[in-house]
């Protein structure tokens, strides 16, 4: 690990910045922090959020001073080391991979010049870590994607993309939450509700965890809650030049 840098973003903020390059290997570093910078801040801590290579620090003005919160920052890292003690949960999130619910599956599978269920059975071949959350409650960055399905971002986003649509995005993969607006590529959906007030913490997945997804029928897919219908009945559907 680097020599963590410590960086001023508010009178109440800080960014702690562990690593300059996105790799799996460092999440054990970065759960090691959090957990320690949790405890060392204590209830002066309003919230911590981390992030591939970053975690953001936002305090109690009224507890402690700006340097106050630099000097806990270091002592809480200093001889930091990673450790098996909080590893993330595993999940297994059954798909359906469909065009009528993925119309980007077609894109990437020509593009590839391999079939439907190739395409599949790569996303499917391995874990990817969840490195953080954002953009929506729940939604959460996993990757690293097979390298030769990485595919760039939709050049104009869709207004309206279903909650569970399962989507990849250069070298990471996602599943949207809730509806929203979204320019990842779309290849499946899942029944899985991934938030709500009734988790813990209101979101399925952690920073740290293990997520495989499994491919599943459209009738199992129904039968566990899921809705099919077409994503282009919800909403918009990027034409070629978007795309």
């Amino acid at each position: 690990m680097n020599d963590p840098k410590i960086e001023t973003v508010g009178m109440d903020t800080l960014i702690v910045r562990l690593f300059d390059g996105i790799d799996e290997a460092h999440m054990p570093w970065m759960l090691a922090a959090d957990r320690a910078l949790r405890e060392a801040f204590g209830t002066a801590l309003i919230d911590l959020v981390p992030s591939y290579t970053t975690l953001l620090v936002h305090y109690d003005v009224a507890h402690l001073t700006l340097p106050a919160a630099r000097a806990r920052v270091r002592e809480a890292l200093d001889g930091l080391s990673p450790t098996a003690e909080r590893e993330g949960r595993r999940h297994v999130i059954p798909v359906w991979y469909d065009v009528s619910v993925g119309p980007e599956l077609e894109r990437i599978a020509a593009r590839l010049g391999v079939s439907h269920d190739q395409v599949v059975a790569r996303h499917c071949a391995r874990d990817y870590s969840v490195f953080a959350l954002g953009f929506a409650p729940g939604y959460a960055f996993m990757g690293r994607l097979d390298e030769e399905l990485a595919t760039p971002r939709l050049k104009t986003p869709r207004q309206k993309v279903a909650a569970g649509s399962v989507a990849i995005a250069e070298r990471q993969t996602a599943v949207y939450p809730t509806l929203s607006p979204g320019g990842w590529n779309i290849v499946g959906r899942t029944p899985v509700a991934l938030f709500g007030d009734d988790r813990e913490g209101y979101s399925l997945f952690r920073p740290g965890d293990k997520v495989r997804f499994e491919a599943i029928s459209r009738e199992a897919f129904i039968e566990q809650g899921g809705d099919p219908t077409p994503l282009a009945e919800r909403g918009d559907t990027p034409t070629e030049e978007q795309a």
